[in-house]
């Protein structure tokens, strides 16, 4: 039986949804800094008006890049909020909410959820 190719070492990707295994936000990073002509992440955090840790976070992959964050991004580089995605990786067309978020919340009457 022959193995498949891989594209990625066993086990780098295991935990991550297929659509997030070329999700690389410190090119990103990496290409703001440049775009910005801007030393390091220290400076791109005053840049985008965060808190340093914020950017180390998205660097190592502990905390996603917001909307609020991509949109602040878009201001200061003036880059179209598609390119910004795609510096990262995210090559989806089309963005889906989860069907969750309008659900009834079990026991609350219709009415009660409105107010």
């Amino acid at each position: 039986m022959e193995c498949p190719i891989m594209t990625t070492p066993i086990g780098a990707n295991d935990k991550l949804p297929l659509d997030q295994i070329n999700y690389d936000p410190n090119h990103l990073l990496d290409s703001l800094i440049e775009k910005l002509h801007l030393k390091n992440d220290a400076a791109l955090s005053r840049a985008l008006e965060v808190a340093p840790p914020v950017i180390s976070k998205i660097r190592h992959r502990r905390l996603p890049v917001g909307a609020s964050l991509l949109i602040r991004m878009h201001e200061v580089s003036e880059l179209s909020i598609r390119e910004l995605r795609e510096l990262m990786g995210d090559r989806r067309e089309k963005f889906r909410i989860s069907d969750k978020q309008f659900k009834p919340k079990p026991g609350v009457p219709a009415t009660a959820q409105a107010e």
